[in-house]
């Protein structure tokens, strides 16, 4: 009797398992389907929008040395101001510690290369990507807007932001070299399965507030 119930939970745990493998690899490959079609790599070829939103990561990487996402996104939210492809640049990160705060280093960082202080809006309760989309809607009133990450990133910024209503479209940012981490691709694909989890339960973002006004 014991081992027919063994060999049944064995089963029944290989099915489940089987399940579980099947729909990561469906919410990856529907993932990046989606947000392929609207990320763009080009400046001349992308829409101008109202706003662009420049996804928030650490400035430095554990080593002090400036971590090139975060470098790459900022020269891509340049380039594409300058080009006058977008008109205000909201910066949307983590500010949980006094001593860390993205959406600052990425403000000062801006200003430092030109950008107008008033055109740049920040987001300071951008602590997941699906806060600083839906933020972006929710509290500063855009429903056409532009966001600025790594090709995987957007991928998954894009389909969170359609599958929400918006009209959400993505600039690719430069991407690390070579092939990416393992630490990098586990992150990812945990990132996509929570992803589609908050798309089923309705997931809000951590805070909301008063809504922002930006000048037309």
């Amino acid at each position: 009797m014991i081992r027919k119930w063994a060999i049944r939970l064995l089963i029944f745990l290989a099915i489940v398992g089987l399940a579980f493998f099947i729909f990561v690899l469906w919410i990856n490959l529907e993932v990046t389907k989606i947000g392929k079609q609207y990320s763009y790599d080009s400046v001349n070829s992308i829409p101008h929008n109202h706003c662009a939103v420049v996804l928030g990561t650490n400035k430095y990487i554990s080593t002090g040395k400036v971590n090139l996402y975060y470098s790459y996104r900022i020269q891509s939210a340049i380039l594409l101001y300058k080009s006058k492809k977008i008109d205000y640049i909201i910066v949307s990160g983590d500010n949980k510690y006094k001593s860390y705060n993205e959406p600052v280093s990425m403000f000062n960082d801006l200003v430092e290369a030109g950008i107008p202080k008033d055109d740049i809006i920040l987001d300071y309760a951008g602590f997941r990507t699906l806060d600083s989309v839906v933020r972006c809607f929710m509290v500063f009133g855009q429903h056409q807007f532009t966001v600025i990450s790594q090709p995987f990133h957007n991928h998954r910024a894009v389909f969170l932001g359609r599958k929400r209503g918006l009209d959400v479209i993505a600039y690719n940012a430069a991407d690390m070299n070579g092939r990416p981490s393992i630490k990098v691709i586990l992150r990812e694909i945990g990132a996509r399965v929570l992803l589609a989890y908050d798309l089923l339960a309705g997931t809000q973002p951590h805070f909301l507030g008063e809504q922002i006004k930006i000048p037309d």
